[in-house]
């Protein structure tokens, strides 16, 4: 069985002392594949030697909107630069982030469309974070996606009908996080149900959103086994046939890696 875990964050603190023995009990309970998302350009260096240095781990590069009130000034070059090293497979994470503002809308939006263009420049896909800004963030990737060049993925899905189906209809991948296995969320599951099993990413967006049974520890990349088995349920498939499915998802969308 190989599982990939498809969004996680193996630079921040919370892994800085035990990295390596993460990464490899993420292997030894089959998690052999992990992408390291980046949240701020100024911080990708870190990222990218992570994936350099660990095979079976790749990176993104992009601006979470929480950060872009630290990196207004980043254009599309700057994104598309990075972007052509090895082991970057995807643009992002990005998107809008409306529940907190921690940036200004405007700048959010701005930078999401910069991201939005590299992705195409660089015919990679796009990982777009939103929260209570579902109108605004379809509207954006419709119009965006008008000429067919772009491709994506909704992570850590905790949103409406209304998102899944409008992500679908343009041909984007949805992540399922550990969110999926709490109690209280009945209607992501009820989206699981619905979609297509060809569109489906796990994930754990550690250190967040550890699953059940581990809620109030650290998330890390070996808990996506857990996500698994409950998409696997949902779906009425074993584990391996999910881990499968959700594999070759991977990498048609992420075909770089």
């Amino acid at each position: 069985m190989l599982i990939i875990d498809s969004h996680c964050h193996l630079d921040f603190k919370d892994f800085e002392l035990d990295i390596d023995n993460v990464i490899d009990k993420a292997s030894a309970n089959s998690v052999r594949g992990i992408q390291t998302i980046c949240t701020r350009l100024d911080e990708f260096e870190k990222v990218w030697k992570i994936a350099d240095a660990n095979l079976g781990v790749w990176c993104s590069v992009g601006v979470h909107p929480h950060n872009v009130k630290y990196e207004d000034a980043h254009t599309v070059k700057d994104i598309t630069n990075f972007a052509k090293r090895k082991h970057v497979i995807g643009i992002g994470e990005t998107g809008l982030d409306f529940y907190y503002d921690h940036s200004p809308r405007d700048l959010q939006i701005s930078s999401f469309r910069m991201h939005l263009k590299a992705a195409k420049e660089m015919d990679l896909p796009v990982i777009v974070h939103t929260r209570d800004a579902e109108e605004d963030t379809c509207k954006i990737l419709k119009e965006e996606c008008s000429d067919g060049a772009l491709k994506g993925v909704i992570h850590c899905f905790s949103g409406s009908d209304y998102l899944a189906s409008s992500a679908l209809e343009l041909g984007f991948y949805i992540s399922f996080s550990g969110i999926i296995t709490f109690k209280n969320a009945s209607n992501i599951r009820n989206i699981c149900e619905q979609t297509p099993i060809d569109r489906i990413l796990v994930e754990t967006d550690s250190p967040y959103l550890a699953p059940v049974p581990h809620r109030g520890k650290r998330n890390e990349p070996t808990f996506v086994t857990e996500t698994l088995k409950v998409v696997a349920e949902l779906k009425g498939l074993s584990n391996n046939e999910m881990a499968a499915i959700t594999t070759d998802n991977f990498f048609k969308l992420f075909t770089n890696a």
